[in-house]
């Protein structure tokens, strides 16, 4: 999902579109190291809690709907289990 959908997304579930939290997420998408395997850096449960201690619970609420928009274009389900850390992202053959 693109930067803008992120934030539209956020505005409409949470009442603000949480740029700074978008930002974060993606911060090393594109870069020559991840690509877009920088999911694996951020997009779980430790980016979670990470979001909410720098920004509080909602901006948290936003962080888990931006995870969970990216899991499902990978083919992950709501019924599956939600990544912990990076390892485990990595370990469901998420990249």
């Amino acid at each position: 999902m693109r930067f803008e959908d992120h934030c539209r997304e956020s505005a409409f579930f949470f009442g603000k579109p949480f740029d700074e939290v978008h930002r974060w997420l993606d911060e090393f998408a594109g870069s020559k190291e991840y690509g877009m395997r920088h999911r694996k850096k951020r997009h779980h449960l430790q980016g979670i809690e990470d979001v909410r201690m720098k920004w509080g619970d909602l901006a948290a609420s936003a962080a888990r709907q931006h995870i969970i928009s990216d899991l499902l274009m990978e083919g992950w389900k709501e019924t599956d289990r939600f990544p912990f850390d990076e390892n485990d992202y990595v370990g469901m053959g998420f990249f």
